[in-house]
Order: C-alpha cells, then structure tokens, then sequence
C-alpha cells in the first residue's frame, strides 16, 4: 500500500537525512561498535546537516520544521542503517527538545539550544533509576533546597548518551510528601562537582549507543537551572511520553521493515536444493505473514505519526503504538533469522545484529506490559 503521510518537502528531506547516513554513519559502523559509542564529530556533522533542531526555534540554530513527520523521517533512516542510531540522535532530538523548547526559560535556551543544534551539546534524559523500571512515580533521587541551589543525590541507570553527555535532564524528588506530584526536573551539566558516571553498560545489543548510569552526590544544581516548575516535573514527562512512544513505533518498524527487504532478497538469492529458499511454499508463506504484518503495523503508525503532527495523537494510541510495533518488530526479526538459517546467527550479518537489537524495545519507553497496562484502563477495566 502506497504511504501517504508524507509530501514532497518531507521526501526532499530524507534526501538529507539518507545522505548523512551514507556518509557520517555506514562508513564508521564498526568503529561506533568498538568505541560503544557515536563519535562527537559524527554529532557535530548532524548539527551541519541540519538534523538535531528540527523543534527548536530558528533563533537558536534550529529549523523550527514545527511538523512532526521531519522528525518521523530522520527516525526511518536512522532506523534503516541500525537501531542503535536512532535511539542515540533520537533520545536528543526527539525526546529532550521539546522539554527544553517548550519549557525552558530564555535564558536556558540561549545556554544550550545553539550547541544542542549544532551538536557541541549532546543530550540525555535521566528518568531511570536501578530501583525502579517503568515506574517513574516511584523515583527515590531527591533535590533539596538549600539557598539559591538545589543540592541532588541519587542514581539513574539504562541512560542513553549518558556517558558523554553534556547536559541531561534528571527527574528527582523535590516534595517526599506530595508523590508523584513533588517531582521537578533539572538541567545537570557536564563537570558539576559531585555528578559522575558508570561504565559504559556491557549490552545484549545496541553496542553502537553509549549507555551507562549516573550518579549525584550532594551535586549543587543552581536554582536556574530547574526546567519548567518546581514539583511538576511528572506531569511534565507524563505530556511527552507519547512523542517517545510514537517515535520508538517509528524505529520499531522502519528498522524491521528494512531487515525484511534485505531477508526478502536474500531468499531470493539463497540456493538450497536445486531452488532459491523463498521459492518453497513454507517460506514463500512466511514472507507474506510477514510484508502483511509490516504493512499493517505501518498503516497504524503513520495514522499516529499525523496525529501527533496535529498535536492530537493521545496517550493509549501512542502506547498501542510503541506496544505493537515492538511485538511485531521482534516477531519479524525472529523470523527473518531463521530464514538465513545458521548464516543468521552470525554478527557479520546485519539480520544478526537487528534481532539482537530489538529485543529491548518491548522494554523501554515503558514496558508492553506497561503499554497494555494504560490502555486496559482507558477501556474501564
């Protein structure tokens, strides 16, 4: 089925963005994976080419494209060269931004949205901690006031970009008594006395994404550098997740989407007696359960990704969203694996590595459990 959430403006754009992928990313994939991370300079050829301040006002340095599918586009091609990719440019340009644009001060913004667009200020958000999950009511990181700073102890963990991070929002309590209404969010800079951070976490997969824990330790964090209001910081996450969400469906199925092209040929080409693989009935089956599936998935996501567009994409259809497609997601790369028999267990192929790289996302950006938690609700049970 012909996708038709797109126009021309969006298709010229993911000219730019596939092109920075052929140049800055394919050519130094291996070299990501070794270094468990995406090199600075790399971030600094996305800010050249554009990619990390498509909501952020044009004052700043950014594009202010103010359209939600831009960000859909960058995310598809992200997700075409690996998930890795778009996790790390997407946890800085999809979900922080809007925290900082849409509730920063001004002179926050004149303080970091110019390096956050060009890439000198890479970005993480910290809202995980090791006692915790999905359950961000539940945080134990505190903040107290103490004369014009706040003075924050606690841990995150499962941080993207947390290691080389030059600013990350961090989640903490600030009222103990209010729950989750006395949480507030704070900008914690790179350098601050008492802020430090853990390995570099040994993964399953996404090696590429450098993801570790964080620690504070009686770090002094000024009063100005509290985003948004104070004990409001729940709420504040609560408004964006579903741009995480939606964006992860996103991910979810461009990269399976992809992998299933690359497995697609790959029957074609494969012998196995006397005949391509694909020619034979089961797996002939298998592909079209499987085009169906992506096909569908897709129809639901791009439905999200107008609404959201729109500013009326709601809470439970971006959960839907994240849920289903990361289901689909696993369940494709599951099957496309076993397509390539033995050759799919092999790191050295790309169907290898995808599998493995997706299966955290029927975790993060809340779990499918979580996922199917809140829409259960919203049907009255």
């Amino acid at each position: 089925m012909p996708r038709n959430v797109y126009g021309p403006d969006h298709e010229a754009f993911r000219s730019v963005a596939h092109e920075f992928v052929e140049r800055s990313l394919k050519p130094r994939a291996e070299q990501f994976i070794a270094a468990r991370s995406i090199d600075r300079e790399v971030w600094i050829e996305a800010g050249k080419h554009g990619l990390l301040g498509l909501e952020v006002p044009e004052v700043f340095g950014g594009s202010e494209a103010r359209d939600f599918r831009f960000n859909a586009i960058l995310t598809e091609e992200l997700s075409k060269f690996n998930a890795a990719a778009s996790s790390s440019f997407g946890i800085h340009a999809d979900c922080v931004a809007p925290y900082l644009v849409e509730m920063g001060t001004d002179e926050q913004k004149e303080r970091w949205l110019p390096g956050f667009c060009s890439g000198e200020i890479i970005t993480a958000i910290a809202m995980t901690e090791p006692s915790g999950g999905s359950d961000l009511a539940a945080l134990k990181s505190t903040a107290v006031w103490d004369g014009d700073d706040w003075i924050l102890n606690g841990s995150k963990t499962f941080i993207t970009n947390g290691y080389q991070a030059d600013l990350v929002i961090v989640a903490a309590r600030t009222s103990p008594d209010k729950g989750a209404k006395g949480i507030t969010l704070f900008g914690v800079e790179s350098g601050m006395p008492g802020f430090e951070r853990g390995r570099k976490l040994d993964k399953v997969g996404q090696l590429e994404s450098d993801t570790s824990e964080l620690f504070f330790t009686d770090v002094r964090v000024p009063g100005a550098n509290v985003i948004g209001e104070v004990d409001r910081g729940f709420i504040a996450m609560m408004e964006r997740l579903p741009q995480e969400r939606v964006g992860a469906a996103v991910s979810n199925t461009a990269h399976a989407a992809q992998i299933l092209v690359e497995t697609i040929a790959y029957a074609k080409e494969r012998m196995a007696f006397g005949q391509p693989i694909g020619s034979f009935q089961h797996n002939k089956f298998v592909l079209a359960e499987l085009q169906t599936k992506i096909e569908v998935t897709q129809a639901f996501v791009d439905d999200c990704i107008e609404a959201h567009a729109e500013r009326r994409l709601g809470a439970v259809d971006a959960a839907k969203a994240k849920w289903w497609s990361a289901e689909v997601q696993n369940d494709v790369l599951d099957a496309c694996v076993q397509l390539y028999g033995g050759y799919g267990f092999m790191n050295e192929y790309r169907v290898a590595r995808a599998w493995r790289d997706a299966r955290v996302t029927k975790i993060w950006a809340g779990s499918n459990e979580i996922m199917k938690e809140l829409i259960g609700r919203d049907l009255g049970l």
